[in-house]
């Protein structure tokens, strides 16, 4: 789908593509659906309001703030205890809704406190404007304090076969506080699919183009992992998508992958993944061709890195 800053108008093709892969999500049994006010310049809570609206006693919704663009176009934080109300509202406004079911801190900012911030974000479950709260990219102290705060429902941070830094410290810290853990990139931002053998397979002006996982020489390395990944899957008789999300499903009932498409097709493979139920022996070899550090590359720019929590 499209993004920028342009108003998106009903009946828009790009609203029409969307509502259709919400209206078939929904048919399949998906109930919980991810935004931020960072998605799309705020105009992916718009669209996901609008299409979830006939269907808002049947679903989860969350939604993201404190990560912001400055004037000069350069990443920021904010999570000033101010901001936390001001954003809320205009998120509720522009979803349409009156209550948001998980709401997250989409960045730590370092120059609040993080007791601050989640003490604010504790005031609106106390006003009925948020049900839940949420934590993106924290590492285990700070989701520590955090959750010492307020209790935090969901922890959402990368998780997939190519990224699994994450379970020697911070999975284990959401285990043992009794926090769910939100998988983004499931697919490794599309490497997993198996369709992306060169760089030359993305769009010219991607932006996983500038990610150091895709680079020429990096992007070889992580293809010749796909490869071991493609070889489970047929013997499946599934895609290599589906086995890499049956691989996370498989990693415990607190773990909710969060595939992103705006294709149905794409949407009904990924609902299908679920059917799938690996073998130990499968787990076994998954877990070998992917093992802890072997992927090539950073999942994202050195200083973008510098901003996460991770």
């Amino acid at each position: 789908m499209g993004r920028g800053s342009k108003p998106i108008q009903f009946g828009d093709p790009l609203e029409q593509e969307f509502n259709a892969t919400i209206r078939r999500a929904v048919e399949l049994g998906i109930n919980f659906f991810d935004s931020s006010d960072a998605y799309w310049a705020t105009r992916h809570e718009v669209l996901l309001g609008r299409a979830l609206k006939d269907f808002r006693n049947k679903v989860l919704i969350s939604s993201k703030f404190g990560n912001i663009d400055l004037p000069d176009g350069k990443k920021a934080t904010n999570g000033r205890p101010e901001y936390v109300f001001q954003a809320c509202e205009a998120s509720l406004k522009r979803l349409g809704v009156e209550v948001i079911d998980v709401y997250y801190l989409h960045r730590v900012d370092p120059a609040t406190p993080i007791e601050e911030t989640v003490g604010a974000m504790a005031r609106l479950i106390e006003q009925g404007k948020v049900r839940y709260l949420g934590i993106c990219e924290a590492g285990p102290a700070t989701l520590r304090r955090a959750h010492k705060t307020h209790p935090i429902a969901a922890l959402q941070t990368e998780y997939s076969l190519w990224f699994r830094e994450v379970e020697r410290d911070v999975l284990p810290a959401c285990r043992e506080l009794g926090i769910s853990y939100v998988a983004y990139a499931p697919l490794g931002r599309g490497l997993l699919t198996g369709k992306i053998k060169r760089v030359e397979d993305l769009p010219p002006k991607d932006r996983r183009r500038r990610h150091p996982r895709f680079s020429v020489e990096n992007l070889a390395r992580n293809v010749k992992l796909v490869e071991g990944l493609e070889a489970v899957a047929r013997a499946k008789g599934a895609t290599p998508a589906q086995i890499a999300l049956a691989w996370l499903l498989a990693q415990g009932d607190t773990i909710v992958p969060i595939p992103g498409t705006s294709h149905v097709k794409n949407l009904e493979q990924n609902a299908a993944a679920a059917e799938f139920e690996l073998m130990p022996e499968e787990l076994r070899r998954l877990d070998e061709i992917f093992a802890v550090g072997a992927g090539a590359g950073a999942r994202y720019p050195e200083h973008v890195l510098r901003g996460v929590g991770l």
